[in-house]
């Protein structure tokens, strides 16, 4: 089995947001995977004292424990379970309900000999390469599918879809969301490896347009997440002139590349 993980900040200067995790059971049997990509709230309040980097790393971690540990339940509990482990380690503290209280996307993949399960919650990416060489990306588009009008201002995206009916929805402090997530269940024979990635990574599909999802699996197996990380940094750094004249978002995102061969 080979395994890379490469997860760096947008802005050395500050904290990287996103979250990773590979687990291999000391049983030998099996493995999991976990990527967070943490929501960096706008400037304001956000009725918490604690920091997105401390969210991811309490909920990933709880998350990387329960998928190893608790392998008889589906990956929706897991994620529920996790959610109310964090939320119960800082509600005494913070203001849960306030829309911007700490949250993040969430790939969740889990694999023994007869299935690989996955889950998805917004806008992180799970590839499934077959051992034909065919690529299945799972998504939650639910975000990209909204209208632009409707992402007009942070205030309007919070009042109307952010974790809402007909929007779209991360983990935050409600563990009722795991039941919102994309999930599956494939056989262990039709996969040969997965990537997980961050939105800070799906650019080089997504934005900058190198290739589709099978050729983003197939850069990353052949030259490495690494590779993939870097070479969005380079498209990054040669838009920015372009980015910051029409007022665009951010230059750099936290990027994160998990790959698993199986």
């Amino acid at each position: 089995m080979r395994t890379e993980l490469v997860s760096e900040p947008g802005d050395r200067a500050r904290a990287n947001e996103d979250f990773a995790s590979v687990a291999l059971p000391a049983s030998g049997l099996g493995g999991a995977l976990v990527v967070l990509d943490g929501v960096t709230p706008p400037k304001g309040a956000t009725g918490c004292l604690h920091s997105v980097p401390w969210f991811t790393a309490r909920l990933g971690g709880a998350l990387t424990e329960l998928t190893v540990s608790c392998r008889d339940l589906p990956l929706p509990e897991i994620l529920s379970r996790a959610i109310l482990r964090t939320t119960g380690a800082h509600q005494s503290t913070c203001d849960l309900s306030h829309p911007r209280t700490p949250q993040a996307t969430v790939v969740l993949a889990r694999w023994s000999s007869e299935t690989v399960e996955y889950l998805i919650l917004s806008d992180s990416a799970l590839l499934l390469e077959s051992p034909d060489g065919a690529v299945t990306p799972h998504l939650d588009d639910r975000l990209a599918l909204l209208p632009r009008s409707a992402l007009a201002t942070d205030a309007l995206i919070d009042s109307t879809i952010r974790n809402k009916e007909g929007g779209f929805f991360t983990a935050a402090a409600d563990p009722t969301v795991a039941a919102r997530a994309v999930t599956g269940v494939v056989p262990r024979a039709d996969v040969r490896a997965l990537t997980a990635l961050t939105d800070g990574a799906t650019r080089w599909v997504e934005k900058f347009h190198e290739g589709d999802w099978t050729d983003c699996l197939t850069y990353v197996r052949k030259e490495g997440a690494q590779a993939l990380v870097d070479r969005v940094r380079e498209l990054e750094r040669a838009d920015a002139r372009e980015r910051t004249h029409l007022g665009r978002s951010k230059t750099h995102d936290d990027a994160t590349v998990v790959y698993v061969g199986l």
